[in-house]
């Protein structure tokens, strides 16, 4: 294992343990909106902490953008993106379903990935040129080429209800020609679950980059194809370069893709 990301897969674990405690004492989370349908725990916050901590202890000259304030400035040369508690909604619920997401740029390109699903403990892992594992073993994206006979993800526009119609129209037209569509609520294991094989096909918009960074990455290392909404390469530099106005993710097998966009543009 890379030694970066070894340390990535410490800080996951960490955080994991900080969730999963959380997790079995939901009274006492002190819930605080950020937005329309868009919340934060003390248990976010303690998890982001914990993974800066961890990394910071073998490389305290290292940059972070973290979901919860936890962006800190120092080498532009490593920026670790942090999303400690992917799919907070479901958590505070008592949905056993999020997950800690970590990814590591190194000169502005994918390096390290972690996505981390505490209950279940299922660790995906991958590094650049080295493939993708979820605990320990090899995982390759689907191969599926006809979305008659595919399962996919996708999420609805909850914290910006303008565009649901838009949403709506696009999720219909796809829909009606997939196996199946899920919705779970967290944007990290949708991708890691793009990269095992679990899903064929993933699409979603409005990501922030530590939503889409590490899937993107282990879906990559998985064989998979990541394009935005248009069919364009690099959605996650897109919304880092841009302030938020990337056009969408999507990912799976390379044909489902392709049949994905093409519905989107419709």
């Amino acid at each position: 294992m890379h030694p970066m990301l070894n340390i990535a897969v410490r800080a996951a674990r960490a955080a994991g343990s900080i969730i999963a405690r959380g997790f079995e004492n939901r009274d006492d989370l002190n819930i605080e909106k950020k937005g329309l349908n868009d919340f934060v725990t003390k248990i976010d916050k303690e998890a982001e902490t914990a993974i800066i901590g961890k990394i910071q202890d073998a490389y305290p000259d290292h940059s972070f953008i973290g979901e919860e304030g936890g962006s800190i400035s120092n080498n532009p040369d490593y920026v670790w993106v942090i999303d400690p508690l992917d799919g907070t909604t479901n958590f505070i619920k008592g949905i056993p379903h999020f997950a800690v997401s970590i990814a590591l740029l190194h000169k502005g390109k994918l390096d390290q990935a972690v996505v981390f699903d505490p209950i279940r403990g299922e660790l995906f892992a991958g590094s650049k040129g080295a493939g993708a594992q979820l605990n320990g073993y090899r995982i390759r994206a689907s191969k599926t080429k006809d979305l008659s006979s595919s399962i996919l993800a996708t999420a609805f526009p909850f914290r910006d209800k303008a565009r649901l119609e838009e949403s709506l129209q696009q999720f219909n037209r796809i829909f009606s020609q997939a196996g199946d569509v899920r919705r779970s609520g967290s944007a990290a294991l949708d991708l890691a679950y793009v990269a095992a094989g679990r899903f064929d096909g993933y699409w979603e918009k409005g990501l922030k980059s530590w939503d889409m960074a590490a899937g993107e990455l282990l879906v990559k290392e998985a064989g998979g194809l990541i394009t935005d909404y248009a069919g364009n390469n690099d959605p996650l530099y897109a919304e880092l370069k841009q302030a938020g106005s990337a056009n969408g993710l999507v990912a799976g097998s390379s044909r489902v893709v392709q049949h994905i966009v093409k519905n989107l543009k419709a």
